[in-house]
């Protein structure tokens, strides 16, 4: 995925996601729970942890909201989305790695 990029303390754009697995096919999200999680580079705090949208079922979309306390401190971090499916098995994504987010300084 490619890096995501926001400004200190803005709460847009929303960060859509399209969910595959290991073999680049499209999850199915029908019945599913999804969460999003961000640590700050390097750090193994996490310092957010919250719910997730499903935006397209059928098209493995989701979705994350931002407040302003995701966005308040500078700097460069790792995001992932776990889904927890209809039958309790959990998935990350993406699952080779994190999406990379930077949020930058803004002038006031």
């Amino acid at each position: 995925m490619a890096t995501f990029y926001i400004k200190q303390n803005d709460t847009s754009p929303a960060m859509l996601a399209t969910l595959k697995d290991g073999d680049e096919q499209v999850i199915e999200l029908s019945g599913s729970t999804v969460r999003f999680h961000m640590r700050a580079m390097g750090e193994t705090d996490v310092t957010v942890d919250a719910a997730a949208s499903i935006y397209d079922v059928d098209a493995g979309q989701v979705s994350y909201e931002w407040s302003a306390s995701d966005t308040a401190t500078v700097g460069s971090y790792q995001a992932e989305f776990e889904v927890t499916n209809t039958d309790g098995t959990i998935e990350t994504f993406p699952n080779n790695g994190y999406i990379r987010v930077e949020i930058t300084d803004d002038i006031t």
